[in-house]
């Protein structure tokens, strides 16, 4: 198959590049280039099935291709409230823009959507069933409200025009190829540990994420995109691993043999308190569970940037 990849030159892009092209797909990546990079796509560049487009999907894109992933949008805090407004339309004209192509082309499309979609749940764990709690105006709506968009789109598409869809709500993932500056919380006390820095933590450390390495992240977007059920979705793609903000704090300081300290600051607006994938709908419908234990994941993404930030 010849799959489309938006958003194919980010973290999470770059390693479903390489999962397709291993499976023997040709891959068109499709990226502005504003939080991907060509260094995440570089090693790709000589493989004959692999196509690389500069393109901002909030404009209209003409490729024959036979299913489409949209993954284009920044999402870290940091990047997506650079520019709220641009992040809007990346994330609501971007998925009409997809939309339509794939509506032309008669082809699936996957929406990669995100955790997000669920604010600062009163619902713990999330399930797929929970129609979140989310800010409409605060500085967080940007990201969580678009991507709330987008999937009234997607089913808007599938219920008026038949559109073969699917929505993976993808909860906090980490490996390499993160960017250092993200903001996001593994890569920061990551490169803060590295770096001798104090570690970054935001209110007392007692608020939980669950992490999920990306190539079980990989595994599960793959998954349901060709599963037999022919799910539609919203699927919850994440590790179901709890962990507070102190817990990683320590896992990373161990595993860096750093001697950091800690450094608490100031909970920003909308912070969620909890945050904890269901999985089950994936384990019955794709028979999708991720492997790869926190320290494991951990311990390759801190080889990563021990590279990265010495060269």
């Amino acid at each position: 198959m010849r799959i489309l990849i938006t958003g194919g030159a980010g973290f999470v892009g770059s390693h479903l590049s390489e999962r397709l092209l291993g499976a023997g797909h040709e891959v068109v990546v499709v990226d502005n280039y504003f939080t991907g990079s060509k260094t995440n796509i570089a090693h790709l560049q000589g493989n004959p099935g692999f196509e690389a487009i500069r393109h901002d999907v909030t404009f209209p894109l003409y490729v024959e291709v036979d299913a489409i992933y949209n993954l284009a949008s920044p999402a870290s805090p940091i990047h997506y409230q650079h520019d709220p407004v641009q992040t809007t339309k990346t994330n609501v004209m971007g998925a009409i823009n997809m939309l339509g192509l794939a509506k032309r082309l008669g082809v699936p499309i996957l929406q990669a959507s995100t955790s997000e979609v669920y604010g600062d749940p009163e619902v713990h764990p999330q399930t797929e069933d929970y129609w979140g709690k989310v800010n409409p105006i605060g500085p967080r709506a940007c990201y969580d409200e678009a991507k709330r968009v987008a999937e009234t789109l997607f089913f808007d598409y599938h219920r008026q025009h038949g559109l073969e869809i699917r929505v993976a709500r993808i909860f906090n993932t980490y490996g390499p190829r993160m960017a250092a500056d993200d903001g996001r919380v593994v890569s920061n006390f990551i490169v803060q540990a590295l770096r001798g820095e104090p570690l970054t933590i935001y209110g007392d450390g007692s608020q939980t994420r669950s992490f999920c390495y990306v190539d079980d992240l990989v595994s599960g977007l793959v998954g349901l995109m060709e599963n037999t059920h022919q799910e539609t979705g919203p699927v919850n793609i994440g590790n179901p691993g709890e962990f507070t903000m102190l817990e990683l704090a320590s896992q990373v300081l161990e595993l860096t043999g750093s001697s950091s300290e800690i450094e608490h600051r100031d909970l920003p607006a909308d912070d969620p308190r909890q945050r904890q994938p269901d999985i089950s709908l994936a384990k019955k419908t794709m028979g999708w569970e991720p492997h790869i234990p926190l320290s494991e994941g951990l311990e390759k993404t801190i080889a990563y940037f021990r590279h990265h930030l010495a060269g």
